[in-house]
């Protein structure tokens, strides 16, 4: 589900780079080193907030077949591989980051459906419709005898299609002055936003700090730092000259009034 998701997000990004008049190929190249490292950068976030797995047998850490992919990582180090790729490549990295902005969701979203195969990251007992029956196998300790649950992870997925919509559609209407490259943050501060509440619902085992999950803490942080950047960073006034338009010299404006 995860090869599935890349591939979405692959073809979502070279049809909106081609929109903007690039080489869609360039997307295919910056994923050949982007998609690698997000997946290690994955990794590396969830054996480091999952330590204690992997104490006394470390050589598991890199048996990436038997699961334990944190999202974070895996975006943190994806993104940076990708823009260092752009520089070199002479990309324009804030017209890249608008690109991908809605495609990431998309294939966070394909990709959480894995979740429903592995009986895994869902919430709390659910006796609603859709409650997702899992495993005694799979049933986290002190649930034992609770068949049904909330399926956190569809949640998720169905909040990431919605993201990625709002993204495409909504958000260039709403914030017309937003600055390029600022759809990527809008995709952080909906994806952590989403994620929080998610966090708020799962009781799988996971590390806490003050009595939350870790995750929490990181999608809190990471919300509040986004929005206040867009807030702050948001163009005020009505003045929708972009950044690094030329205006006249001091010299040149007095030429023009003689002129008239």
């Amino acid at each position: 589900m995860i090869a599935l998701g890349v591939f979405a997000a692959i073809e979502i990004a070279r049809h909106r780079w081609k929109e903007r008049g690039g080489d869609p190929d360039a997307i295919t190249t910056i994923a050949l080193w982007a998609v690698p490292a997000g997946l290690v950068g994955a990794r590396i976030y969830h054996v480091i907030t999952d330590n204690e797995l992997y104490r006394g047998r470390w050589l598991d850490a890199f048996k990436i077949w038997n699961g334990g992919l944190g999202i974070w990582g895996g975006v943190a180090a994806g993104v940076l591989v990708g823009a260092i790729v752009a520089r070199r490549k002479g990309y324009d990295i804030p017209t890249l980051l608008d690109c991908v902005a809605p495609a990431l969701p998309v294939a966070q979203a394909i990709g959480r459906l894995g979740n429903y195969f592995n009986q895994e990251l869902f919430g709390g007992p659910s006796n609603l419709p859709w409650g997702l029956e899992i495993d005694p196998a799979h049933r986290p300790v002190g649930y034992e005898h609770t068949a049904t649950f909330h399926p956190t992870f569809l949640y998720e997925a169905l909040w990431n299609l919605a993201l990625a919509a709002l993204i495409i559609w909504v958000i260039p209407r709403v914030l017309p002055r937003l600055k390029t490259g600022r759809l990527f943050v809008v995709y952080i501060a909906g994806y952590t936003l989403g994620r929080l509440f998610v966090e708020l619902m799962r009781v799988d085992p996971a590390n806490r700090i003050l009595g939350q999950r870790v995750n929490v803490w990181v999608s809190l942080i990471v919300l509040v730092c986004a929005v206040g950047y867009l807030i702050w960073d948001y163009p005020k006034g009505h003045d929708t000259a972009e950044v690094g338009d030329e205006t006249p010299e001091d010299g040149e404006a007095v030429d023009a009034e003689e002129a008239r």
